[in-house]
């Protein structure tokens, strides 16, 4: 009864299938060819016997059934895959949710290929596998199969030990499902270092892994690059900093108007990955009004140097560092994107690195009042007293610093900026006390730092590997998840040497996957 009911809903012979299908490997064929791509096509009819147990194993109905008619690609080169993915899509109207790209994302026993359905004339579906040679005879033969070919007959031990690893690695994956972080590194070690992405008109681009939708806007112009404000991919709106994946189809959203913003070339904020979108970007700034650049360029350069507590630093001094004339020329270069947030903090606390300064000679024959160290801050012209840092703002070697005389506690060390400091009234004024940096190596500042990232697995990993690589502690760790957003924020309380190592480990911190904001 099943067989007769999937032969009525087939409403065609076998025959009349195999000629149906013909016609269809026929098109592609011509439309591959008329696209460049090289390539190898057949097709079959599915048996109605193989529909039934499909149905059977996957607890389906037919019309869930999309293989009923299926086609096959074989290719050279991965990137053919996706262009011959574009003819198919250009022929006939895909359907969606029946995509799967599992060259990006391959199956536990490493199947590779892509798999599309689409519906094709008179209205039939058809189901389209696309994949490489090489993709095939591993499919078809297995991935022992696969390496025994590569490596010829007298391989044997090697590939012993090779099957032997393989088996274990995915009974291992079974029996811990927590091990999928591994599994997935493991898998992406044989990926290509590019992307393969499709325009709504089926064609295809290639980007370099971690491409954005910023990064496929000005490659396909620079103008729609310039004046672009979002993207869906695969029909759904993304931020512009989402990160392609091979097989997705990118849509850009753009205005009428407008150009570029300047945040795009913020390497912390990962708007773009391609040096070339990068130098468009540049580019537009430079041929935009000296005096937006100058503006600009100081708001950029004030938040930065407030970020990373150095913003008495003077910007003709920053300017002399870059060989820039004046401080205008430098503000007009980093409104123009000439120069990033990162160089600039990295200049300011190397102009700020503190010289050791000798103390004045006392008068012959009369002693004057000494420096006294304490810890790292040298104290003129008081002895004996404690010194402690003040926790409201927390200064380190490298900020410009006062002292207050406390009752009972010793010398609070402040920034000179402290809100505390700059709000004191005038009768406690008299309790300052100047101090400045020792030259003492040893001690170590308590400061806090906040990360703002996207979540994604090995993230805290990879931020306190920098801390410890740059000799950091880390005093204490609070993270919080926002698992609807995807978003992560991360409270470090951490112990550092001086401003010029903390400067070193937010940089690199920044330019991780994901981050935000430092």
């Amino acid at each position: 009864d099943t067989y007769r009911e999937i032969a009525r809903l087939l409403d065609e012979s076998r025959s009349d299938r195999e000629r149906y299908i013909a016609r269809q490997v026929e098109r592609i064929r011509t439309a591959l060819a008329g696209a460049g791509v090289r390539a190898e096509v057949s097709g079959r009819p599915k048996h109605i016997y193989s529909i039934r147990r499909k149905m059977q194993r996957k607890r389906v109905e037919f019309h869930q059934i999309f293989d009923v008619r299926a086609i096959r690609i074989l290719v050279r080169e991965v990137v053919d895959c996706y262009a011959a993915l574009g003819v198919v899509h250009g022929l006939w109207h895909h359907i969606p949710r029946e995509f799967d790209d599992y060259i990006a994302n391959p199956k536990e026993n490493q199947y590779r290929s892509l798999h599309t359905a689409v519906v094709g004339s008179e209205g039939k579906v058809l189901e389209v596998q696309i994949r490489t040679f090489e993709m095939h005879r591993q499919a078809e033969l297995g991935v022992a199969a696969h390496w025994s070919y590569k490596e010829g007959v007298d391989s044997d031990e090697a590939m012993a030990r090779r099957i032997a690893w393989l088996r274990q690695l995915f009974e291992w994956k079974e029996e811990n499902p927590e091990a999928g972080d591994f599994i997935d590194r493991f898998k992406s070690e044989i990926f290509e270092d590019r992307v393969y992405v499709l325009t709504p008109q089926g064609r295809v681009i290639s980007l370099p892994i971690g491409a954005t939708p910023l990064d496929f806007a000005y490659h396909i112009h620079t103008d729609v690059g310039h004046r672009c404000r979002g993207a869906k991919v695969n029909g759904r709106i993304v931020p512009l900093t989402y990160e392609l994946r091979s097989g997705e189809q990118v849509q850009v959203l753009t205005t009428r108007q407008g150009g570029p913003s300047r945040d795009w070339l913020n390497p912390h904020l990962g708007h773009l990955k391609t040096s070339r979108a990068r130098a468009k970007v540049r580019h537009w700034f430079k041929q935009q009004d000296r005096g937006k650049n100058i503006a600009a360029g100081r708001a950029l350069v004030d938040r930065e140097l407030h970020r990373v507590g150095l913003s008495g630093v003077s910007l003709e001094r920053i300017a002399r560092h870059f060989h820039y004339p004046g401080a205008e020329d430098f503000l007009s270069a980093v409104g123009a994107g000439d120069l990033n947030a990162s160089q600039i903090a990295a200049a300011a606390h190397a102009l700020l690195a503190p010289a050791p300064v000798p103390p004045p000679a006392a008068p012959a024959g009369r002693p004057g009042p000494k420096a006294v160290p304490r810890g790292d801050v040298v104290i003129g012209g008081v002895g004996d007293l404690l010194t402690h840092m003040a926790r409201c703002c927390r200064p380190v070697p490298g900020d410009d610093i006062i002292g207050f005389i406390t009752r009972g506690r010793g010398v609070s060390v402040h920034r000179r900026d402290c809100p505390n400091i700059l709000r004191m009234p005038e009768e406690n004024r008299e309790r300052l006390i100047e101090v400045s940096w020792g030259s003492s190596g040893d001690a170590r500042y308590s400061v806090e730092v906040a990360v703002d990232a996207y979540d994604r697995p090995g993230l805290l990993r990879d931020i306190t590997t920098i801390l410890a690589g740059e000799g950091i502690n880390v005093v204490a760790a609070d993270t919080l998840t926002d698992r609807a957003e995807r978003r992560a924020r991360m409270d470090l309380t951490l112990e550092i040497t001086g401003i010029g190592q903390l400067s070193r480990a937010l940089n690199r911190i920044g330019r991780l996957r994901n981050v935000l904001e430092v």
